[in-house]
């Protein structure tokens, strides 16, 4: 405006009257630019809340979902689909947070029954045979109950150290050294050897010098939970083991150690033989007293890993059997 002189404004023709001065030409320009600002504050504001609304709508259902997973549902998922973005990376994180979470909370539920059930088991055992000898106790070999009540007060004692070793794994850091895995291995394989012996399992070893760093008594516990898994659940005749060790070939400056067995085909479990109380052919021990266990010796092999910054990788064979690896950090 400042270029609009301030005077009446006319035609040409000297007879043509006065177009306009400044101050009717700022009247009108004001006039129209309070219209033309409120149409466009109106437009803005309806296209922001349309815009907003779509925005912050992958938001809202995330809230909800999160909300739904503090009132203790994790089986709501968020699903969010569109253009991948920051939204749906977000939605898709939070989904498998949600499942890990529901993965673990169904875990803990098992473990909770399983071991109520394990370390109930022993305890009605004991209070049957004692109510049997306070019955009758003139015709009680008291010699064998005495045996009997031994044996099955050992077996609670026993499920209760392999929860405390197990729970130790998860608090206490163990101390770590260079080592060669192989004299673990080798040292292992010897004192299994019997006991396959015995089940008609054959043995085969393929040790080969590998440095690794990680603490001898936990790592020779892991080789030795490993190859009893191997011979106790093998085939009843016929079976073999073959246990191998020596560089990772997929991960080098890593000791790779394998335990490869026969055994009947595991295809549904294999994911979940690492939870505690669960044994190849489900929750119950076998009727077998030979090869019962108390189904914790996997668990305790997948702590030790853990606990050594490890890997342990379980494979169903196609043929029956299962092949465990575990790959460790290399010596320093």
């Amino acid at each position: 405006m400042r270029f609009v002189p301030d005077y009446p404004l006319g035609d040409v023709n000297p007879q043509a009257a006065a177009v306009a001065t400044r101050p009717d030409i700022l009247h009108a320009l004001v006039k129209a630019s309070c219209v033309a600002l409120l149409l466009l504050a109106l437009i803005g504001l309806a296209a922001g809340w349309l815009i907003a609304g779509r925005v912050l709508r992958p938001l809202q259902d995330i809230t909800r979902a999160a909300r739904q997973a503090a009132g203790g549902s994790l089986d709501h998922r968020v699903g969010l689909a569109g253009p991948r973005d920051e939204f749906t990376e977000l939605s898709d994180t939070f989904d498998i947070m949600l499942a890990r979470l529901q993965q673990s909370f169904d875990a803990q539920q098992r473990f909770a029954a399983n071991a109520s059930h394990e370390l109930r088991t022993p305890l009605a055992v004991s209070r049957t045979m004692l109510d049997v000898a306070a019955a009758d106790p003139d015709g009680q070999d008291y010699r064998r109950l005495v045996s009997r009540l031994r044996e099955t007060n050992q077996r609670g004692i026993d499920i209760t150290d392999a929860l405390l070793r197990l729970s130790a794994l998860d608090h206490v850091p163990p101390a770590m050294e260079p080592l060669d895995l192989a004299d673990t291995a080798r040292d292992v394989v010897d004192t299994v050897r019997e006991e396959a012996g015995a089940r008609g399992v054959t043995v085969c070893a393929d040790i080969h010098p590998v440095p690794a760093t990680g603490n001898g008594v936990l790592l020779r516990q892991l080789v030795l939970n490993l190859l009893h898994n191997a011979v106790r659940h093998n085939l009843p005749t016929g079976g073999s083991l073959t246990l191998t060790s020596g560089p990772d070939p997929a991960r080098p400056g890593r000791a790779l150690l394998t335990v490869t067995n026969t055994g009947p085909p595991l295809s549904d479990t294999v994911d979940r033989l690492t939870e505690p109380f669960l044994r190849g052919s489900g929750r119950l021990a076998e009727q077998d007293r030979t090869r019962r266990g108390h189904g914790l010796g996997l668990t305790i092999a997948a702590g030790i890993v853990r606990a050594h910054h490890g890997d342990l990788t379980l494979t169903a064979n196609p043929g029956g059997g299962l092949t465990a690896q575990v790959s460790l950090p290399g010596a320093a």
